[in-house]
């Protein structure tokens, strides 16, 4: 199972990024797919999610309205567009995906990207 993030990169205040997630090693299409991110010092949270077949998202009120998760099922992927960055949303971003039938649960991380928004 892999999850490889790429996209981060230092942007200046105001600034879009996008960031990536391709998937390899499980049946991608029946996993619900999330983007958390962890800033220095602070806990990991959510940033935005992303049902299996893509039907529905949920976002971080802190990100509404500025970011936007989405997935091509087809290649496996799913990607984080951000725009209007602000410092505060410097972090390392992972992606995750996660697939819950009780009792079976399973849960993929990548190792993070980081977003570093300066100027």
């Amino acid at each position: 199972v892999q999850l490889v993030e790429s996209g981060g990169g230092l942007v200046q205040p105001g600034g879009s990024l996008r960031l990536s997630c391709a998937a390899s090693g499980f049946t991608f299409s029946n996993y619900d797919m999330s983007w958390y991110r962890q800033a220095p010092g602070k806990e990991r949270e959510l940033v935005a999610n992303i049902t299996s077949a893509g039907g529905s998202t949920n976002y971080a009120d802190s990100v509404k309205g500025r970011f936007t998760i989405s997935r091509d099922n087809t290649k496996n992927t799913v990607s984080l567009q951000m725009n209007s960055l602000k410092p505060e949303d410097t972090a390392m971003y992972y992606c995750n995906a996660r697939y819950q039938l009780l009792p079976l649960k399973y849960v993929y991380w990548g190792q993070g990207t980081q977003v570093t928004v300066s100027s």
